[in-house]
């Protein structure tokens, strides 16, 4: 029988609060901002620690996944496609008919209001959805 790791004891809350220290540049932070403006937008976020150490922010269904890579942290958007997006945030995974993706490189400016209403917006199609 598989032991289990050192995630099996953690809440998805405290391995993602893990996954931005042990990052400890500018993803971290970047990272750690983004998962703040998705509580402020909505306080009902649940934190959820997926596929082998992906953060995930769901209510109602995906709202989205933060992941890290060298170059960039990518929130992809589970029901993009069928998302507004009038700030034109969308700038990664365009060409799919459900995901679509925000990628935020080093230094790059985020609107903070928009991904708070892309949020909102993903949270209303969700429990759409789930209410049929």
């Amino acid at each position: 029988m598989k032991k289990p790791g050192p995630q099996a004891s953690r809440s998805a809350s405290e391995s993602i609060d893990a996954r931005i220290a042990e990052l400890g540049d500018w993803r971290g932070e970047v990272l750690g901002r983004v998962r703040a403006l998705i509580k402020q937008a909505d306080p009902e976020v649940v934190e959820e620690w997926k596929w082998r150490g992906v953060p995930v922010w769901s209510d109602g269904g995906i709202i989205c996944t933060g992941e890290t890579y060298k170059s960039v942290v990518k929130l992809t958007f589970a029901k993009g496609a069928a998302l507004d997006d009038p700030s034109r945030l969308f700038n990664a995974s365009l060409e799919g008919n459900t995901r679509r993706a925000i990628d935020i490189h080093q230094g790059a400016t985020l609107d903070e209001n928009a991904l708070k209403a892309l949020v909102r917006a993903a949270v209303a199609l969700n429990k759409s959805k789930a209410r049929r």
